[in-house]
C-alpha cells in the first residue's frame, strides 16, 4: 500500500537503540580485577566463607561465655547452657578440629572445580544478546506493533538493565540456593533412613544434641564433603554463577549454616527474621522428638512441607505435654494396680483365714447362699 511505513521496532538495528550505555553500572558492581586489591576473586571465594564461618561463630561464642549472667539474653537462649556439657557427646575440642579438617577438604574442592573468570567482560555486548529476545517478547505480549515500539523506547533501556544487572542475577542465586536445598535435603533425609550410613556417618553431627555455633559443620569427613562441599560445587555449577556471586553464595551458605546452629532464637537477627529455617527451626531437628523431621538445610522449608517432615516448635511443645500426661496416666495406673493389689490380696487372706477358723460363721454363710439358690 503506497505511503505504509513499516514500524521501526522490525528493523534489526532497533534493538540496538535500547541497550544501555556502556559504563552504566549497579552500585554492587566494581570494574577492577578484583574486589579485594591484591587478592583474586578465585582465592576470596575460598577465604570468604572461613572468615565469616569463624567470625560469626565468636560472636555467639561469646554469647555463650559472657551472657549467662545477662537477664534480657535467657529467653531468647533455646537451650540452658548447663544442657551443652551434660547432653553433647563430644568435647568442643574435638569439635573445633573436625570443623577444620571439612575447611580443608572444603578449600581443596573450591581450588580444583571453582573457575576464575576473566576480568575483561564485556557487558555492553552481553545486553547486545538479550536486546532482541526483549523485543520480540514485547511485541508478542502487547500485539500491536506501534504501541510495542513507542513502550520500548521509553522502557527498554531500563527494563534491559534490571533485567541483566539485577532480575537474572538474583534468579540465579536463588536457583543455587533452591539446588543446594535439594542436594541436602534429599541425601540429609537419605542418611536417616538408612541405618549403615546413619550409624557410620551422620551421626556424628547428631552428638551435638544441644547445637552450638562453631559446630555447625561438625561432621564425619566423608558426609562434610558430600552435603556442604561438593554441595555448594555442584549449585555453583549448575546455576552458572560468576565468581562473584560465587563469593557471595560460599560466603552466604556459611553464615547461615552457623546462624542456624547458633542456639538462639532471636527476634531481631535478619536471618532469622528472613528464613523460617532458622536456629529454632532446625533445633527440633536435634532433639529425639524431632530427629526425623525438619530436615531441610539451609535456607528454605519447602521439601519438609511439601513431603509432610515439617515439625513446628508448637508441635514439639504439644507432643511434649501429651507425652507428659500419657507418662503420669501410666505411672497412676501402675500404683492403683499396686495398691488394688495389696488391698485385695491382704482382704482376701484375712477373709479367709477368719471363714477358716470359724466354722458356724462359714456354714451359716454357705447355707445362705444354698437358700438364695433354690428359692
Amino acid at each position: 500500500m503506497a505511503g505504509f511505513e513499516e514500524p521501526a521496532i522490525y528493523s534489526p538495528e532497533f534493538a540496538d537503540t535500547i541497550i544501555p550505555a556502556n559504563g552504566t553500572y549497579p552500585f554492587y558492581f566494581s570494574e577492577n580485577p578484583s574486589l579485594i586489591a591484591g587478592l583474586s576473586d578465585k582465592s576470596l571465594s575460598l577465604i570468604a566463607p572461613l572468615v565469616a564461618y569463624w567470625v560469626h561463630s565468636l560472636i555467639f561464642h561469646a554469647l555463650d561465655v559472657y551472657g549467662t549472667e545477662w537477664a534480657w539474653l535467657a529467653p531468647y537462649r533455646i537451650h540452658e547452657s548447663a544442657e551443652v556439657k551434660a547432653k553433647n557427646l563430644v568435647s568442643k575440642s574435638q569439635v573445633v578440629w573436625a570443623v577444620l579438617v571439612q575447611q580443608a577438604i572444603q578449600t581443596i574442592l573450591g581450588i580444583i572445580f571453582v573457575d576464575s573468570e576473566e576480568t575483561s567482560v564485556d557487558h555492553r555486548e552481553k545486553m547486545a544478546r538479550m536486546s532482541p529476545i526483549l523485543v520480540q517478547s514485547t511485541l508478542l505480549w502487547m500485539g500491536n506493533p506501534h504501541l510495542a515500539q513507542s513502550s520500548l523506547q521509553r522502557w527498554g533501556s531500563s527494563v534491559l538493565y534490571f533485567a541483566y544487572w539485577w532480575a537474572i542475577p538474583t534468579a540465579q542465586i536463588l536457583f543455587a540456593f533452591f539446588v543446594l536445598d535439594t542436594w541436602q535435603y534429599f541425601l540429609h533425609r537419605y542418611f536417616h533412613t538408612n541405618k549403615f550410613l546413619y550409624r557410620h556417618f551422620h551421626s556424628w553431627h547428631h552428638r551435638l544434641y544441644v547445637p552450638y555455633a562453631f559446630g555447625a559443620l561438625y561432621n564425619h569427613p566423608f558426609e562434610g564433603f558430600l552435603f556442604d562441599s561438593l554441595g555448594a560445587v555442584v549449585a555453583e555449577n549448575i546455576s552458572r554463577l560468576s565468581i562473584r556471586q560465587t563469593v557471595l553464595l560460599f560466603t552466604f551458605s556459611s553464615l547461615k549454616t552457623v546462624d542456624d546452629h547458633c542456639g538462639y532464637s532471636l527476634p531481631f537477627d535478619p536471618l532469622q527474621i528472613l528464613f523460617s529455617n532458622n536456629a529454632d527451626y532446625h533445633d527440633i531437628h536435634h532433639q529425639a522428638i524431632g530427629i526425623k523431621k525438619n530436615f531441610s538445610q539451609p535456607f528454605f522449608i519447602h521439601w519438609d512441607t511439601i513431603l509432610g517432615t515439617k515439625m513446628t516448635r508448637k508441635e514439639v511443645e504439644e507432643r511434649t505435654k501429651k507425652s507428659k500426661r500419657n507418662g503420669l496416666l501410666k505411672e497412676n495406673g501402675h500404683a492403683n494396680e499396686h495398691v488394688n493389689g495389696h488391698t485385695n490380696g491382704h482382704t482376701n487372706g484375712h477373709a479367709n483365714g477368719h471363714a477358716n477358723g470359724d466354722g458356724n460363721g462359714n456354714g451359716v454363710v454357705n447355707g445362705d447362699h444354698h437358700k438364695l439358690k433354690v428359692e
